[in-house]
């Protein structure tokens, strides 16, 4: 009989840290909240603003960065200005901030020290 080796045991992956939101998921998520707020569809909003119901579609769900005159008319298509759509967006960005930071904390990292060791190492 042939003896076995014994199989080292892989070790497990470090969880991966918390990430920021995107801005464009943030605008999404504001426009889309309004938006069904007022009880209106894709297709309204879309034909107000002007803009094509699958390009609105791709906003909502934070696939496609907007320009700011297309952000201007959905904003305006809702009866918003943009500075509403950006301030909901940077609210919620400062509330998903301080949990990402919270998150970090309790996993024993220390938020942004990563991207400033690249930095630094970049620097040099």
């Amino acid at each position: 009989m042939i003896p076995l080796r014994p199989v080292p045991a892989t070790p497990a992956p470090a969880p991966e840290a918390p990430r920021e939101p995107l801005l464009r998921d943030l605008v999404g998520e504001v426009l889309r909240q309004e938006r069904l707020a007022q009880e209106r569809t894709l297709k309204d909003v879309a034909d107000s603003a002007r803009i094509s119901f699958a390009y609105l579609s791709e906003l909502e769900r934070g696939r496609k960065e907007a320009s700011s005159e297309v952000l201007a008319a959905a904003a305006h298509a809702l009866g918003l200005g943009l500075a509403d759509i950006l301030g909901r967006a940077a609210v919620e960005l400062a509330r998903r901030r301080t949990a990402l930071t919270a998150a970090t904390r309790a996993q024993g990292r220390v938020p942004g020290t990563a991207s400033l060791r690249n930095q630094v190492r970049l620097a040099a």
